[in-house]
């Protein structure tokens, strides 16, 4: 179950950081709420996944979870450059967060 809280935690982490984009630096009421309560749910599923797997196996997942959507969400919703480099550098991200998973104590 902590890797599934941890698999929903960084799915809320992907979403408050493509809402934040959307809050005009907090100026939009809709976006700012929506993007505090998807912090405040990515926060509290990472923290019902830290009660049984290590701190840093966690936090780095978690991170990546968030930098590999983001990344991918920003290419899509945003024409950010989807370069060979910019993919292959993603790429990397992913292979850590499996390799992670594959090396973690529980």
């Amino acid at each position: 179950m902590a890797w599934i809280n941890l698999g929903i935690a960084g799915l809320f982490e992907i979403f408050w950081a493509i809402s934040l984009k959307y809050t005009d630096v907090f100026n939009n009421l809709r976006w700012s709420l929506l993007t505090i309560a998807g912090m405040a749910a990515s926060f509290y599923f990472l923290a019902q996944a830290l009660k049984t797997l290590p701190v840093g196996t966690a936090y780095a997942v978690w991170t990546g979870i968030g930098a590999v959507g983001t990344a991918i969400l920003g290419i899509l919703l945003f024409s950010e450059s989807a370069s060979l480099s910019r993919l292959a550098c993603i790429g990397l991200i992913v292979a850590g967060i499996i390799g992670l998973k594959l090396t973690a104590d529980h």
